[in-house]
């Protein structure tokens, strides 16, 4: 590695979270937590997820609950980890092609910890807002739910990369919400199928929402 990538790859998740931080403040969020409140006031630990286009303002919102977030050992997921960690996220570095199966393991030690675990189901590659196998067996594995999260922005950029990145607008509106916990029930491939298809379902039926609501 040449000593300016090696100072990219330094300086770039510092610099993100600044932009991220500084882009924040001009923002109006609601945030629609109601049916997450009861886990968290038992402290009963779940398994977050979120498309990948549009995680970019979750880590700043919600880094204080210090969760565990799986990132690729790519180049890639290094400026991804360094960029969680700074806002308070803890790190499992992992991935479907490398390091996916002990990632798996670290998870579900985390989730019997009691702490709480976000994926990124169609990271880090896509395709696109499809549903990855892994968290269901984390889901099976653990016997933690699994809650949906989606953000939308009433005005956005959407990046020409795999996973349409969108970036919200200063001073525009923005809503997050979290979906009804999923359960994962049965340990056969075809409840693994079913569970899959479950979450796939609901974080594209909450994506639409939240970008109708932001836009309303």
């Amino acid at each position: 590695m040449t000593l300016a990538r090696s100072l990219k790859l330094a300086a770039a998740p510092g610099m993100g979270a600044l932009a991220v931080r500084l882009l924040a403040l001009t923002l109006r969020v609601r945030r629609e937590e109601a049916v997450v409140s009861p886990l968290w006031r038992a402290g009963t630990p779940a398994i977050y997820v979120v498309w990948h286009g549009r995680i970019l303002l979750l880590p700043y919102l919600y880094g204080r609950r210090r969760a565990h977030v799986l990132a690729s050992r790519s180049r890639d997921g290094e400026l991804v980890a360094r960029f969680a960690r700074s806002f308070g996220f803890e790190v499992v570095r992992g991935s479907s092609s490398r390091g996916g199966a002990e990632a798996l393991r670290r998870l579900a030690r985390s989730l019997r910890d009691g702490r709480d675990v976000v994926v990124v189901p169609d990271g880090p590659r896509g395709p696109r807002e499809m549903v990855k196998a892994g968290v269901v067996t984390l889901a099976r594995i653990s016997g933690a739910p699994i809650v949906p999260i989606a953000l939308g922005a009433s005005a956005e950029w959407r990046l020409s990369s795999w996973d349409e990145f969108r970036i919200p607008k200063p001073f525009t509106r923005c809503v997050v919400r979290f979906g009804d916990p999923i359960h994962v029930v049965g340990a056969d491939r075809a409840a693994a199928e079913a569970g899959r298809k479950d979450v796939e379902a609901a974080l594209r039926a909450l994506s639409w929402r939240v970008d109708t609501e932001a836009r309303a």
